[in-house]
């Protein structure tokens, strides 16, 4: 395997994943019985910790309070081998946190997403770790972060040619990019997050690679993906039939392994692809937001 010794830069969301499984359909207005679950969490960390159970040397630009939530998130991420050193630290604050209630079928039934202290990695925060993103091979941002931050971003990635993939975490956050996306290597997102920008997919496609997106992925879940490069039509890929025990996460898992993919291959999004969906699958069928199982084994042979 022939991998870059410079560091993954991952920018945006770290906080603590609330996982609540309902044991049967909800009710509501009333006490619903469930099973709780916590991990540590965000789509950027997620992404992170993914590629550093692969081996991969893999650097956290992210903010944290405080907090109890904060050195365990911190302390996990150090355990795995993420760099945590340009994690700013914010004095009296708690750290960031998302609740996912899921039915009983593993599947999201309501997202609660309570994320102040992302909105601090602001141009002006960011000019802190200006010196690790330009040593590094590949730089990964989450839609978490807030507006101001991706001009910064997409103005490093075109002078600097290093590749800048791009995560979408919501609908709600999809309006938090810019019109222009000139320098946005990759684009991943779900069919929802799609269907902001316009409701027929082909459309939409058009519409981002017209803003400067380089390549769009869509997760459509049990469906598969859906890549789109500029003048070509979408070609898809059919996803890996699996017993789903949790959904969250598994998105998360398709952005690390299509980064890992383009770390050794930046514009062989086939490929990209390919181990994208092998790794989601994996997660998919575990309650952790990462596979805990997941070593650079995976890597060997794909």
């Amino acid at each position: 395997m022939n991998t870059s010794a410079a560091p993954i830069v991952c920018i945006g969301g770290l906080n603590i994943d609330r996982k609540l499984k309902l044991l049967a359909h909800a009710l509501g207005g009333s006490s619903n019985p469930c099973e709780s679950h916590e991990t540590p969490g965000g789509v950027v960390r997620n992404v992170a910790e993914n590629l550093a159970r692969l081996g991969l040397p893999v650097a956290l630009v992210a903010a944290v309070g405080d907090d109890a939530g904060g050195r365990m998130l911190l302390e996990q991420a150090a355990t795995v081998g993420i760099d945590t050193r340009a994690v700013i630290r914010l004095r009296r604050h708690a750290s960031d946190s998302y609740t996912a209630v899921l039915a009983p079928d593993g599947s999201l039934q309501l997202g609660l997403a309570a994320m102040p202290l992302v909105e601090s990695l602001n141009p002006w925060a960011l000019e802190a770790s200006k010196a690790l993103r330009s040593g590094a091979a590949l730089v990964v941002a989450d839609g978490n972060l807030p507006t101001d931050a991706w001009p910064l971003l997409l103005a490093e990635a075109r002078s600097s040619g290093i590749p800048l993939v791009g995560v979408a975490v919501s609908e709600a956050k999809m309006e938090r990019l810019p019109e222009r996306l000139d320098g946005l290597h990759l684009l991943v997102m779900n069919a929802g997050e799609l269907a902001t920008i316009a409701p027929d997919p082909v459309e939409a496609f058009d519409r981002l690679h017209a803003r400067g997106v380089g390549c769009v992925l869509v997760s459509k879940g049990s469906e598969g993906l859906l890549l789109s490069t500029p003048g070509h039509a979408p070609r898809h890929w059919p996803a890996p039939q699996v017993d789903v025990v949790d959904v969250t996460g598994a998105g998360d898992a398709l952005s690390a392994g299509v980064c890992a993919s383009l770390l050794r291959a930046p514009d062989d999004f086939d490929a990209a692809a390919r181990l994208g969906l092998a790794l989601a699958a994996l997660t998919l069928q575990t309650t952790d937001s990462v596979h805990a199982e997941l070593t650079p084994d995976f890597l060997l042979n794909r």
